[in-house]
């Protein structure tokens, strides 16, 4: 297989799968290494392919997805009630799509989270237990920002009232 037809098949693996595809996954599918998957990656954004990477792998931004209720919202807590927020979110129903600290150097740094159950919620708080890991907010003394995704306003409503009873909500903003 060359790499065009190697970038069709990575094409075509992300638009068959139901969630992320770790680059790993589909080195392994290609017969290729890691790196070689990362870059042909970076060669179909470059052409015009919306793929978005998450901590748990690749996945397509699907333009005909259906609309969902959205939010920002300012959040503050340490690293000690970390899974206890993202707990909170998906379990009244919503989804942590990204996370944004305010860096003084940086400026605005965002990453993106797709955490939607508490599996993710557990997968993600298992990475950052590693050694030379922290969290985003970790830069910022536990403030940070997330948008919030639901399937209607009132499930929102519902996780940004959750957020607040929790004690991690400080600000919303609309």
């Amino acid at each position: 297989m060359n790499a065009a037809e190697r970038r069709i098949k990575i094409t075509h693996l992300l638009a068959q799968s139901d969630g992320p595809v770790s680059a790993t996954a589909l080195a392994a599918q290609c017969g290729v290494s890691r790196q070689i998957i990362v870059g042909d990656v970076a060669l179909l954004r470059a052409g015009g392919l919306a793929v978005l990477a998450t901590p748990r792998g690749y996945i397509l931004e699907n333009p005909a997805a259906p609309v969902y209720a959205e939010r920002r919202v300012v959040c503050h807590h340490g690293d000690d009630r970390l899974r206890d927020e993202l707990y909170t979110v998906v379990d009244l129903g919503g989804a942590l799509i990204d996370v944004t600290v305010e860096h003084p150097v940086y400026g605005q740094i965002c990453a993106p989270l797709h955490i939607f159950s508490r599996f993710d919620a557990d997968a993600f708080c298992k990475k950052i237990q590693n050694p030379g890991t922290r969290p985003l907010c970790d830069l910022t003394g536990g403030i940070h920002l997330h948008t919030l995704r639901a399937a209607d306003e009132a499930t929102l409503s519902r996780v940004v009232q959750g957020l607040k009873d929790g004690g991690f909500l400080l600000t919303e903003e609309r």
